[in-house]
């Protein structure tokens, strides 16, 4: 079965106008509008949030009903997660790596999805299901940027979307690559601060990643 074409472009549209993705974790529902307000108003409107605490679900519910941010699931493992994640509200879909129930479910349900590549194996058995935006998790552990450099010239055709290890010292070197579309990670929104209610500090963090990204800021 072969990934629609329209989903896969859907989910090419959603990476390109977020360089920087937000990875989330919510454990409190109570936290989920203030801060993706917070993340809007200091200037990045798609996040993920990933299905790793109990409230999940019902956060993704929340931001998707109640604020214009664009919304993702990450963590997705099994079918049932990636009905869950659409039934909430969910715009896309991230997995980890991949198994062709998932790309069935997704494409069944209209669903864009972002599936986990490593492997050039990996990778190519995706593109040949039509998926050709992927998530490289986890990047630094798994070769960084010498290997995304190296796939290139054998999966031209590839984009990737790198986690893992990913922060504000070295998202820039990824950013700069001809085959990355974008990147995500915890930095921007830590756990912590989301408990701490501190969307003074998560705002500024969005607003000084923006100016390195933007050429405004370096960093040293």
């Amino acid at each position: 079965m072969s990934y629609s074409h329209s989903i896969s472009t859907r989910m090419i549209n959603l990476v390109d106008k977020a360089s920087i993705i937000p990875i989330i974790e919510i454990e409190d529902t109570r936290h989920a509008v203030p801060l993706a307000e917070t993340l809007i108003n200091a200037g990045m409107s798609v996040i993920e949030v990933v299905l790793r605490t109990a409230n999940a679900l019902e956060a993704i519910r929340e931001i998707a009903q109640n604020t214009t941010c664009t919304v993702g699931a990450g963590s997705l493992v099994s079918v049932d997660d990636v009905i869950k994640a659409r039934e909430a509200g969910a715009s896309f879909g991230v997995s980890p790596g991949s198994t062709p129930a998932l790309v069935d479910a997704c494409m069944d349900l209209d669903f864009p999805y972002l599936p986990g590549g490593v492997t050039a194996s990996e990778m190519m058995n995706l593109a040949e299901k039509g998926i050709t935006m992927l998530k490289f998790f986890p990047a630094e552990p798994s070769g960084g940027i010498p290997y995304l450099k190296s796939i290139m010239g054998p999966l031209p055709h590839l984009r990737f979307c790198p986690t893992g290890g990913v922060n504000e010292s070295n998202f820039m070197d990824y950013l700069s690559l001809e085959n990355v579309a974008c990147v995500g990670g915890s930095w921007i929104a830590p756990t912590k601060s989301i408990n701490d209610q501190d969307w003074e500090t998560i705002s500024y963090n969005v607003e000084r990643n923006l100016s390195i990204r933007d050429g405004v800021l370096k960093i040293n």
